[in-house]
């Protein structure tokens, strides 16, 4: 949004509990099935020797725990840190050649895009959805292992040469479109290359939510996102309007008090449309409902729940530009109505998943007392 129309808008041991306690068998920290085997009665030779060497050594390392109290906390990060290493260790022989040549690939693009197009307005979830999408494929990773070893899908090669020849296009003709689908394609084809068809068809998701990082052309977004624009628009000066607000429109271009807004591509787009899509469709694969109901459900309200947090990002400029000036509403204000957006989005998301969720429930019930 702008200020004019020309511009945009993560029970202790007692003390000194070394000696055993005659008659019963059991130490500081001695095992239950050690010590029963010499209590008062009969094998009291046989482990007289071992049980005072096994006390004192479970006694310093409690001592060790009581002066360290994070040690036992930290200590299934570290076993998985570890189990981490030993894969990547047993791992590093077959894979780091692919590993080289995908970063001596894309290097010089992420150093583009990191330095372009991902720092604007209307490209700028790419890095959110690539890391997502990075962490989806570590966190199905177990289960494309678990399929064992895997013959090469023959559609592997023909996919790889796809993905670099778009490659070539996009970097030589500076094509961001060709140049960004061509990441997609290139890691799908080295999944298809190393573990086959099947690992693929897990590691399904990932890769489509990779999609949405894909810019698409600037004919058909400026096409579709006009009418959203003037959607949006609307919506927030009847809502003013309502409110008591001095609001009236021109097209996509909003008068409040003596201030001029331009609802831009940036605030309203079909981008912005894509990105709360993605973000709805990662929150359903992340919480993987058994009711059919409730994800379709949530999956089609997620378009208007998008209208809606864009309408709210509209306004929340509005009357900051109105309240506070030209300078708060293009300032930091501006980039914070973004993270407005994105959370309104989030809250809306989950209050209509609670929401399905009881109508679920409800159903539920009423088939439940059914005949």
């Amino acid at each position: 949004m702008s200020a004019d129309a020309r511009s945009g808008f993560a029970v202790p041991s007692a003390p000194g509990s070394g000696q055993s306690v005659p008659g019963s068998g059991i130490g500081a920290g001695v095992d239950i099935g050690i010590g029963t085997g010499w209590g008062a009665g009969s094998g009291a030779g046989s482990g007289t020797s071992a049980e005072p060497a096994r006390a004192a050594t479970d006694d310093a390392s409690a001592g060790a725990r009581a002066s360290h109290p994070g040690t036992r906390g930290s200590a299934r990060p570290r076993a998985m840190l570890g189990t981490l290493r030993a894969a990547l260790a047993a791992a590093a022989p077959e894979w780091w050649p692919v590993w080289l040549g995908l970063a001596l690939l894309f290097l010089p693009t992420f150093a583009s895009l990191f330095s372009g197009a991902w720092i604007g307005e209307e490209q700028g979830h790419g890095p959110m959805i690539f890391g997502l999408a990075l962490w989806l494929i570590y966190r199905k990773w177990p289960e494309v292992r678990a399929l064992g070893p895997a013959a090469s899908a023959a559609a592997g090669w023909p996919v790889l040469a796809c993905g670099l020849l778009l490659h070539l296009l996009g970097r030589t003709q500076h094509i961001l479109m060709f140049e960004i689908g061509a990441i997609v394609l290139t890691l799908a084809a080295v999944v298809l290359v190393k573990r086959g068809a099947a690992a693929l068809r897990v590691l399904w998701f990932p890769f489509f939510f990779m999609l949405f990082m894909v810019p698409l052309p600037s004919e058909f977004v400026a096409a579709v996102t006009m009418p959203m624009k003037m959607a949006v628009s609307w919506a927030t000066e009847h809502l003013l309007f309502a409110a008591g607000y001095p609001v009236a429109r021109s097209g996509v271009i909003l008068q409040i008090g003596q201030y001029q807004l331009l609802v831009a591509d940036a605030c309203a787009g079909l981008q912005t449309l894509l990105t709360l899509e993605a973000l709805g469709l990662f929150y359903l694969n992340l919480m993987r409902h058994p009711s059919a109901f409730r994800n379709v459900g949530l999956a089609l309200l997620i378009v208007p729940i998008s209208f809606s947090a864009n309408v709210i990002r509209v306004i929340v400029l509005t009357l900051v530009t109105y309240y506070l000036g030209d300078a708060a509403g293009q300032g930091f204000l501006h980039g914070f109505a973004g993270m407005v957006l994105f959370l309104t989005a989030l809250a809306l998301i989950l209050a209509v998943d609670s929401g399905l969720q009881w109508m679920a429930r409800r159903r539920g019930g009423v088939r439940g007392k059914g005949p």
